[in-house]
């Protein structure tokens, strides 16, 4: 799904952090880039946000940027945009940040709650989070989202049509909640928790004969349009070694689990998933304005698989299912989806000036019914560029606006909070 924001947004944010003070003048042998909650390490040159070339032009205290690294930063967001399945839309994202005590050494915990409503009743109300409990003994992270939309549906498969392109609607619940223990330092293992809640899926539109058939529509099991639940638990283990969760400069994530759907958890649908979602990030050059931030992931499935649960190619509605991840962008919401899904992407962040960095990025994928049907020729594509605003320079808090162009005949602009992965 897109999510075309109006740059007034971003704009409104950029005229108070230009006039607000994030941390206490930096004498002079100090690099501006560098942090104000630790200082530099020879493993992190910098832990903390790159703020341009611009001073604080105010003595006033912080307001988008708490001084004190401790202290926890509670951010609204206002947002509105335009999409052709939505019409005018708007709402807004609240965005806190905090730390569990005084030991810097524990990672932030964040959440995200994001709600807007739309010119034609449509609705998204999504709550995610990040939380790293005193010592980091445990690590949770999920969802608990309903959303109220409308999107373009392709089918099922790598070479589906965009003649075959029908709109349906549905209503959706999603939780979502992974509770891990720490074993040794950034590694944790737990259980993974996940259920959904699918209603009516209807078209749209009126059913038009001629011009729009809606064949994929009706390729849907009757039973799937009536609405399911699918209930799934099982085993995750995590390695989570970045300096920090919302905007990374260095380190490693490894998280892989199962989901065990089944009647005995309340599921009308026997499947099992199995995930791998590996990152690493890396500074170029000897400094943080440049980095470069790499992802692999892979979504397979054995049972019987509902159409919405399986893996999707062109993953921009955020969300815990990929945890957090933004796939494919440039590819529109599911375009492709099938059984086994595999995607790759790499990004080059770069500091540009004051609050504003730059990325370009490019992603590969495939989706098949079975891992020994993909080819290279059926390889998908996406790619584009985008800025980035950070509006908590202590926290690395980014707006991101990207834009993004992939196969299947799709292209748009992306507006989000924080980065991609």
């Amino acid at each position: 799904m897109r999510f075309l924001y109006s740059l007034l947004a971003l704009s409104a944010l950029a005229a108070p952090a230009a006039l607000a003070q994030s941390a206490p003048a930096t004498p002079d042998s100090t690099p501006l880039w560098a942090s104000a909650e630790a200082p530099a390490t020879p493993e992190a040159p910098v832990n903390g946000a790159p703020v341009g070339l611009n001073r604080a032009m105010a003595p006033a205290p912080a307001k988008l940027t708490p001084s004190d690294p401790n202290k926890p930063s509670f951010i609204p967001v206002p947002i509105a945009f335009y999409q052709q399945e939505t019409g005018f839309a708007g709402g807004v994202a609240i965005l806190p940040v905090w730390r569990f005590g005084q030991d810097t050494m524990v990672r932030k915990s964040n959440a995200r709650l994001i709600a807007w409503i739309s010119q034609k009743k449509q609705t998204t109300v999504q709550l995610t989070h990040t939380i790293f409990t005193p010592e980091e003994k445990f690590f949770l992270s999920g969802e608990l989202s309903y959303y109220d939309l409308a999107f373009n549906y392709y089918g099922i498969g790598n070479d589906t049509r965009k003649s075959d392109e029908t709109q349906i609607k549905y209503p959706l619940w999603v939780f979502d909640e992974k509770v891990l223990a720490k074993v040794v330092p950034n590694l944790f293992v737990g259980l993974r928790y996940r259920f959904t809640d699918l209603g009516n899926v209807d078209l749209k539109d009126p059913q038009d004969p001629i011009n729009n058939p809606a064949t994929q529509y009706y390729n849907i099991p009757a039973s799937q349009r009536s609405g399911y639940r699918t209930s799934g638990l099982g085993p995750a283990i995590l390695y989570d070694g970045r300096d920090n969760v919302l905007a990374t400069y260095t380190g490693n994530f490894v998280d892989a689990h199962m989901l065990f759907n089944g009647g005995a958890l309340g599921s009308d649908y026997k499947f099992t998933r199995y995930m791998v979602d590996a990152r690493h990030f890396n500074p170029l050059f000897g400094t943080n304005n440049t980095i470069l931030a790499l992802q692999f992931l892979g979504q397979y499935h054995t049972g019987s698989v509902p159409f919405r649960e399986l893996g999707g190619m062109g993953a921009t509605l955020g969300g815990s299912l990929y945890n957090n991840a933004y796939l494919m962008r440039g590819i529109y919401e599911a375009r492709f989806r099938d059984r086994q899904f595999t995607t790759a992407q790499a990004e080059i962040r770069q500091k540009l000036f004051w609050r504003f960095d730059g990325v370009v990025f490019g992603a590969v994928g495939q989706v098949a019914p079975r891992l020994g049907d993909y080819t290279f020729d059926d390889t998908k594509f996406a790619g584009g560029g985008g800025l980035r605003f950070r509006f908590n320079r202590r926290d690395r808090l980014n707006i991101r606006l990207d834009y993004g162009v992939g196969s299947g005949g799709n292209s748009g602009i992306i507006f989000a909070v924080g980065e991609a992965f």
